[in-house]
Order: C-alpha cells, then structure tokens, then sequence
C-alpha cells in the first residue's frame, strides 16, 4: 500500500509528464461513418469497442513526455508535407482480440509523413518505435468473436492535417489535441 506521501510523489511525477503521439483524425464525416458501421455490430461480453471519439490511426507513439520540452517538440514536429488520401480495407482480427480496419495501401505521401516525423523524433531525442508501420484504425479491444452485421462500405479519409494528442490517464482518460498541424506544400522558386 503506497502511503500518502508515496502517492502524492507519483501524481507529481505524472503531472510533470505528458503521454503523447502524432496521429491522423477522421473528420466529422468519416468518423460517422466509422461510428454507424460499429453501432451495427454484435459486441461480445468483455468486448472493448473504441468509442468514437477516440479513432485515429497513429503515425508515432512518444509516449512520456516532460511537460517543459512540449513547446519545443510541439515547434520541432511541424513539417512540410501535401495532402493525401488513404483508403482502407473491410475490418480485420488482428491478433490479442483486436479489430482494425487496416489501410488498403501505403500512399506515398502517407509513407513520407512517416518517415519525415521518425526524422523529427530523432532529432529531438525522443524514441522513434521500430516495429513495421502498419497503418490501422483500431476498432475493438478483446473482439475475438464479434459479429459484424455488415461489411464496411469502402471509406477513404481525406488527409489535411495530423495531430500531436496527448492521452490522459486515469479518471475517464480520453485524448486531448496538444497540436494540429495543417498541410502545406513547400514553397517553389520559378527563378
């Protein structure tokens, strides 16, 4: 049993930390979409469907953060990139029980962006994971045998911008937008 003291130190010390990661968020539109196609599913017992304002596909996941270093990094994850779109495939079972609605394809610029914020992470010190990137929108936790009612009408999002989101622990959690970062072409010289 920790004591009180012991208790206090560690909310202090998660106070001073943010748990952060760069994200791509649907818009309006497309998280409806995403939030009837789950409605009409059979959700077993145990089953952890993601609430709809959570989805997301994660680009980067930082994970603890000193709350002094967020302005910096904040600055240091702005880059230069177009947008795009990503389409993605009918719902799959991954393994450990999880649902995704994996990407139908690696658009080049979804790959760039990637590999343009791994460079950023880098030179701002922070970890940069090294597991293949495998773009997903997690749909259900412990979903071994959920019941799709239908399949996924085929859905695009249309990529304008990605978010720095830090996820808020304990109490409720759930998300909160640090930063989002729109896109914008590099400038050309017609010199």
């Amino acid at each position: 049993m920790k004591t009180p003291y012991a208790a206090a130190a560690e909310h202090s010390r998660r106070a001073a930390a943010a748990r952060l990661f760069l994200a791509l968020w649907p818009n309006d539109d497309e998280r409806a979409a995403l939030a009837t196609f789950c409605a009409d599913a059979e959700w077993p017992p145990g089953c952890s469907p993601v609430r709809s304002e959570r989805l997301h596909l994660t680009l980067h996941f930082i994970g603890a953060l000193e709350r002094s270093r967020l302005s910096e990094v904040s600055a240091g994850l702005e880059l230069v990139f177009s947008p795009f779109r990503i389409g993605f495939s009918p719902a799959e079972l991954w393994p450990r029980g999880l649902l995704v609605l994996p990407a139908k394809a690696l658009p080049a610029e979804l790959v760039r962006l990637h590999t343009l914020l791994a460079d950023a992470l880098y030179r701002l010190r922070l970890p940069v994971e090294k597991r293949r990137f495998r773009p997903h929108v997690t749909l259900a936790r412990r979903a071994p045998a959920v019941m799709l009612a239908k399949e996924a009408a085929p859905m695009d999002w249309q990529i304008n911008d990605y978010a720095l989101v830090e996820s808020l622990l304990g109490g409720a959690g759930g998300y909160r937008m640090v930063r989002r970062y729109a896109a914008r072409l590099a400038a050309t010289s017609d010199g």
